[in-house]
């Protein structure tokens, strides 16, 4: 862990010894009493925190002192059909250290159905994914999640057309970039886009790619349909990699 994150409703209270950051602090940070650890609340600031206590069983009490804002999410929202559940875990991990500010995921005509049915939209799994994440990449926040029955029903709902969770229209000059990730029939290359001042929408397929019907679909809504290269990639590596190229044309690797 980068960093030890906490929520709202734990201020104040004690961290059971079986709790995996009282077993980072003690165990791996070999942290003791009056003893400090970076830390942040989620949603909130990060900064400091202190262990007060090591109770006699084994429970940790800790102060926090949060002065410093967290790095922004990027302008860069992610929609993907359907992975394999163990490949949903460790991509929504992945897109939530990345600093993605939302990922939808989509049922598509090729993919399979039943990766709609995964425990992680069910219980608690895949907030937890994102948390892991942001700990990594010692941020406090997390992607928005949202789950589309088809293609067609997120073209329709056009998320990225409205601002956070404010539900204000974007203004023109934040009209973002739609981009499909397609290793058929492309219309270019992701990697030779020009850099944009604008926010950035990626669609990626499911395993099997996109269909013919939904390739009409994304060309009709605006959609560039451009290559990641010549190889077939796995849904999570491909997410990870058109992520990258985007966060670069967007700026967000500069001066680092």
């Amino acid at each position: 862990m980068n960093l030890i994150l906490f929520e709202e409703h734990e201020l104040g209270k004690a961290l059971s010894r079986w709790d995996k950051r009282t077993v980072h602090l003690l165990k791996v940070l070999h942290r003791k009493t009056g003893d400090s650890f970076d830390a942040g609340l989620l949603g909130g600031m990060r900064g400091q925190g202190r262990i007060e206590k090591i109770n006699i069983d084994g429970s940790v009490l800790v102060s926090l002192k949060l002065d410093e804002a967290a790095p922004e999410r990027l302008p860069l929202r992610v929609a993907v059909g359907f992975p394999r559940p163990i490949q949903l875990k460790r991509l929504l991990r992945d897109l939530s250290s990345l600093g993605i500010s939302a990922v939808d995921l989509l049922e598509t005509e090729l993919g399979e159905k039943s990766y709609r049915d995964t425990n992680l939209l069910k219980n608690g799994g895949a907030r937890a994914a994102f948390i892991e994440g942001a700990v990594q990449s010692r941020d406090t926040s997390i992607p928005e999640l949202a789950v589309y029955g088809s293609l067609g029903e997120w073209l329709e709902a056009r998320p990225w057309d409205r601002q956070g969770n404010t539900g204000k229209l974007l203004s023109v000059r934040t009209v973002p970039l739609l981009v499909a990730a397609d290793n058929v029939r492309p219309e270019g290359a992701m990697a030779r886009l020009s850099p944009v001042q604008r926010p950035v929408v990626l669609a990626v397929g499911s395993e099997r790619g996109w269909s013919d019907t939904e390739r009409g679909s994304l060309e009709t809504a605006g959609f560039l349909r451009l290559s990641l290269g010549p190889r077939a990639l796995r849904t999570e590596t491909a997410c990870v990699a058109a992520a990258i190229i985007a966060m670069e044309k967007i700026g967000a690797l500069e001066d680092w």
